[in-house]
């Protein structure tokens, strides 16, 4: 097994016969979504996905990333949310942050249109200034502000360098098969697409082409990744009973420290490859739970470097809290600690350790002080960082994020709330259309 739940650190505040009492939602919860009768079943597409994949878009995906990697030295990404987080998420945990510093066989990877940030975008042309660049832009309607302005932006840059046909073959479109803008523009153009899949959110869509094409591109076995998706898949939706499935505890046990008042979710790794991978969790939750006056927010800490900036208010703050931690078993460095023979710093006691080891300890000795402190945690136990392990991983959460969501009685798979502040960026930067005339009128009177 990939992941494993480990509730050795939340025994203190959730009691065995309290879970055992959760069995009959997570089994309704579990019909729900097996049976596809629950909201926002028609976004359901990713629960076979392992399985049912397009095999020859799969083959394109490869044909594609191979030939990106022929072609260019600076690979850019252009999309937001669960259009770039999920494919970031993987390259970052696989190959880690500074991958490309020391991996030269594939492009630099840099990821645009997730921010409107100009000076980002300035930094990021410099980068390209001199380089041979493609791009991939992940829009399913081609009109979301951020990447759309930075695909404007890219698509110029490649037209002037390269001429309008060698930029057509620099350019990699993911989005909808049929419809939209993009794929009208696309299909005008003559640049390759692959398709956003209608029946898989974006937050759930890291196993599709949105994730695959730049996943591929970084040189990660995509092959390796779905085969742990799928094993992922045997695993926990064959077992809709609690005791025999840690992906339908990991969702009960949230529940049920949220019932106790406990309402945030602290995700906490111990290795700075795990950052992208906690905004992608932060997406897949918060979208899927936050509604309806109801939801656990959820935040993300990197220890052991943030207990020296929020380790005081998780020890001693309001006690509204409970902290997961991703426990990456196998790992494969090996990082001696020399001896000092000065030992000013006094440590020559770890002299001949591995450094892991004394990261672990610090893991150990960090959930024993927590949970002393009244701050429940619970351990999920991944094997290690592989492709496979990144695949079991993510379809783990997704399905128990699905579980959970039914649990606290919301749609796990639509996002109204996003739409709030577009409608009033929109009306304040003058988008025309009469809704956004007379919105813009009441909002200018309060700013």
């Amino acid at each position: 097994m990939s992941v494993k739940l480990n509730n050795r650190y939340v025994k203190d505040f959730i009691r065995d016969d309290e879970l055992l009492a959760m069995n009959a939602e997570v089994k309704a919860a579990h019909e729900l979504v097996m049976n596809r009768s629950g909201k926002g079943a028609d976004f359901l597409g990713w629960l076979d996905l392992p399985e049912n994949y397009d095999k020859e878009e799969f083959a394109r995906i490869k044909s594609a990333a191979s030939k990106i990697q022929k072609n260019c030295n600076v690979f850019v990404v252009i999309g937001i949310g669960g259009s770039y987080l999920g494919a970031r998420a993987a390259i970052e945990f696989v190959k880690s942050p500074r991958y490309n510093e020391i991996k030269k066989d594939t492009p630099d990877i840099y990821f645009a249109g997730c921010d409107l940030s100009s000076s980002a975008m300035r930094e990021l042309l410099d980068i390209c200034e001199g380089k041979d660049v493609c791009i991939n832009v992940i829009s399913k309607s081609g009109k979301t502000t951020e990447p759309a302005l930075a695909f404007r932006i890219f698509r110029e840059l490649l037209e002037k360098k390269y001429g309008e046909e060698g930029a057509k073959d620099r350019i990699f479109v993911t989005t909808d098969k049929t419809r939209g803008k993009l794929k009208e523009l696309s299909d005008g153009k003559g640049y390759e697409t692959f398709v956003v899949p209608d029946d898989v959110g974006g937050r759930y869509s890291v196993l599709t082409a949105v994730g695959m094409l730049p996943i591929a591109v970084a040189g990660c076995d995509i092959d390796a990744m779905m085969k742990g998706a799928a094993d992922a898949r045997a695993e926990y939706t064959t077992v809709s009973d609690l005791t025999g499935n840690d992906c339908y505890k990991y969702a009960a046990y949230r529940n049920l420290l949220y019932r106790k008042g406990k309402k945030t979710e602290i995700f906490v790794g111990y290795d700075n490859y795990l950052a992208m991978l906690a905004e992608w969790w932060k997406q897949l939750y918060g979208e899927s739970e936050g509604k309806d006056g109801k939801g656990i927010f959820p935040a993300s800490v990197m220890f052991t470097t943030d207990l020296h900036s929020l380790g005081q208010i998780i020890q001693q703050g309001e006690r509204t809290i409970f902290e997961t931690v991703l426990d990456v078993q196998n790992r494969r460095d090996e990082i001696i600690i020399p001896n000092d023979p000065l030992n000013l710093d006094e440590l020559n006691f770890l002299s001949g350790k591995n450094m892991s080891y004394v990261n672990r300890t610090a893991f150990k000795a960090t959930a024993l002080a927590h949970v002393d402190g009244g701050v429940p945690n619970l351990v999920l136990e991944l094997d290690g960082r592989s492709e496979y392990d990144f695949g079991y991983m993510v379809y783990f959460y997704e399905l128990a994020c699905a579980i959970s969501g039914y649990i606290l009685g919301v749609n796990p798979f639509d996002q109204p709330g996003v739409e709030a502040y577009k409608n009033n960026m929109y009306a304040l930067l003058g988008k025309p259309g009469e809704e956004h005339d007379a919105r813009r009128a009441e909002l200018a009177g309060r700013i």
